[in-house]
């Protein structure tokens, strides 16, 4: 697998000078750059170690000034070389790139002396011990240090020799296959358009396939791709690569921007973080401190949210919340570096765990989830992420970007998580899961919610699908909803009675008023068959209110007993039904029937006529042709 080298140290340390006299390649190409000897943006070159084995360099800058892109180059690679002048020793900026490399979660490299050539070696013992000492409480505490000189090419064998074996002996964590490419370098090429550069920091990406643009999420397409300046049909994680894209103009990206495949990745303006605060961080870290912070190849201003103090102490580290301006593009695991405002120095790093942060109350219940995500491994951090996510659940992508898992695996952990209901798909379209907990904890709100309701309406069969779901699961995707409730109703949990729901064993509770109510009405409705008094008649005969009669309507039609046709007219079935029985009969010799015709069938004025006749279509017994009805035969 490629591996990828990356320079750090103070400026003028001869970081460039020995990348030249390692590979023959000059990093430095802009006129101000050689103009001035410093190197300003990041250099690449690649040594070949041994036939098929190409290990990829990243040069960067060593002054203050530059120290943006110094951290845009160190965030692609898997291995140091930290470069430090022997007439010099260790500097400002040899210990800030240190740091920097610690907090990227950078675990393996050597040590370079250059400009032995320039020392005696009394004077170089005395500083390769200093150097040996001041790394001892650092990654690169047991690291080789190598003296070198790149004008003599004394040492530049040795060099090699270890720069091979830490090479082949490397086995970087490429993590999942999702593929990105933080963009570090931008330009046109005559004939070809824009092309854009950066490291492959994991999955791969082939010529044809479409990208998109992360996180303007701009869509195009590879026209061509070069690994380390030579034509390929494909690159993968750990390689340096340039594409051509199609569509775009320079004009339309900048440096930071991410390239991805079509939905694969999800900007957010809030990430949560474990976060690691120097110990020499000059003063304690505040509550909405504003910082420059660099993910990637992105630096941006943004504001540290502390969720369990007012303050970090140099040292420490805990979760906490950083909010942009514009969405971030980011993945579980990503490392962060965080500066401050001014004066520029690096004061802390950050872990992402979770990368579609909402915005959380400081010291809530939810802060210890975050906790939990931050020590959480492998399947656990899947469950936490659902946990964290609620009931809006998490799709299969998105779990891909907050487990950082290669999507094969991710779904065959799912799968057996699945068959331990740990999990539930809820969304096969969508893709989408829900934890198990969230499941239980749905299914004993719901019935909690149909307990209160027959405890509240004694008289009624239960609620309807509609008005459980618009009362209770507003907040509740609707595919989650219908889900658990299919589950209690295969359980036998809740009852679904035609359009009713209601919980095993209720029976509907009368007061002995209302039965009685229930009854008068029951008789003047039978009583007057197809010409009812209207529901405001009916409460002048009841002498009653409309609060104390609908319950006991809702009952009658609901077990059947009274038709409702509109908010003026209940009918009874028994006199709508023999009314059916006779359109039935009379289309038996007729084609069609008209107002005339049915008010001659059934003595009926037109304030009865009208909504039965129309009540008749909607039960698809009859249907309008202009002015007449036609039989449909469906009712």
């Amino acid at each position: 697998m490629p591996v990828i080298m990356g320079t750090a140290g103070h400026i003028d340390h001869g970081k460039t000078t020995l990348i030249k006299a390692l590979t023959g390649i000059e990093c430095d190409r802009l006129v101000e750059e050689k103009k001035r000897g410093i190197t300003i943006e990041l250099g690449f070159a690649f040594l070949d170690l041994e036939k098929d084995f190409r290990l990829g360099i990243i040069d960067v800058p060593g002054h203050e000034k530059f120290v943006k892109n110094m951290v845009s180059g160190a965030s692609g690679i898997d291995f140091v070389m930290l470069v430090i002048a022997a007439d010099e020793g260790v500097m400002p900026q040899t210990r800030e790139h240190l740091d920097i490399c610690s907090l990227l979660g950078i675990e393996n490299g050597l040590v370079a002396l250059t400009k032995t050539d320039m020392v005696d070696e009394e004077w170089l013992e005395l500083v390769n011990d200093d150097v040996g000492e001041y790394l001892q409480n650092t990654f690169l505490a047991d690291a080789p240090i190598i003296s070198v000189s790149a004008h003599s090419g004394k040492g530049i064998d040795l060099l090699k020799s270890h720069l091979k074996e830490i090479a082949s002996s490397f086995k970087p964590h490429r993590r999942s296959d999702l593929f990105r490419l933080p963009i570090d370098r931008i330009f046109t090429m005559r004939g070809h358009g824009t092309v854009i550069t950066g490291t492959t920091v994991s999955g791969r990406i082939s010529v044809g396939e479409d990208v998109m643009i992360y996180p303007l999420e701009i869509t195009s397409k590879v026209r061509s791709l070069q690994v380390h300046g030579e034509q390929r049909q494909n690159s993968q994680a750990g390689m340096r690569t340039a594409v051509n894209l199609h569509g775009l103009e320079k004009e339309d990206l900048e440096r930071g921007f991410v390239l991805g495949r079509p939905g694969t990745l999800f900007p957010s303006q809030v990430w949560d973080l474990k976060l690691n605060y120097l110990g020499s961080a000059p003063r304690p870290l505040k509550h909405r401190t504003q910082v420059h912070f660099h993910h990637g190849s992105k630096e941006v201003l943004a504001r540290i949210y502390l969720l369990e103090r007012d303050k970090v102490e140099p040292g420490d580290k805990c979760v906490c919340q950083i909010r942009f301006e514009d969405p971030m593009a980011g993945v579980y695991g990503d490392r962060c570096v965080l500066r401050s405002f001014s004066p520029l120095r690096t004061i802390a790093g950050g872990r992402i765990i979770n990368p579609l942060g909402g915005k959380i109350k400081r010291f809530s219940p939810e802060v210890q989830v975050l906790e939990k995500l931050a020590r959480a491994q492998a399947e656990d951090v899947i469950l936490v992420q659902l946990e964290l996510a609620g009931s809006k659940g998490l799709t299969l992508p998105q779990l891909v970007i907050m487990t950082d898992m290669e999507s094969k695996e991710l779904e065959k952990k799912l799968q057996i998580m699945g068959g331990k209901q740990e999990v539930f798909l809820f969304d096969k379209d969508k893709r989408s899961y829900v934890s198990g907990d969230m499941v239980s904890n749905l299914e004993l709100q719901m019935i909690g919610q149909l307990e209160a309701f027959h405890f509240k309406h004694p008289i009624r069969e239960g609620l309807s699908r509609g008005e459980l779901s618009g009362k209770w699961a507003r907040d509740i995707p609707e595919r989650l909803f219908f889900f658990v409730l299919d589950r209690l109703i295969r359980q036998e949990k809740i009852v679904s009675d035609q359009e009713f729901l209601k919980l095993p064993g209720h029976k509907i509770s009368l007061a002995a008023d209302q039965e009685e109510l229930k009854k008068k009405i029951l008789n003047a409705y039978d009583r007057a068959g197809i010409q009812p008094p209207t529901v405001k008649k009916l409460l002048e005969d009841l002498d009653l209110e409309m609060k104390e009669v609908s319950p006991v309507l809702r009952l009658l039609q609901s077990q059947g007993n009274l038709i409702k046709i509109n908010e003026d007219f209940y009918f009874s079935r028994i006199a709508v039904e023999k009314l059916k029985e006779k359109i039935v009969l009379f289309f038996k010799t007729n084609e069609e029937m008209g107002p005339v015709e049915f008010k001659d069938m059934t003595g009926l004025s037109r304030k009865f006529a009208i909504p039965l006749l129309e009540f008749m279509d909607k039960e698809k017994l009859t249907i309008r042709v202009g002015d007449k009805r036609k039989f449909r035969g469906r009712g």
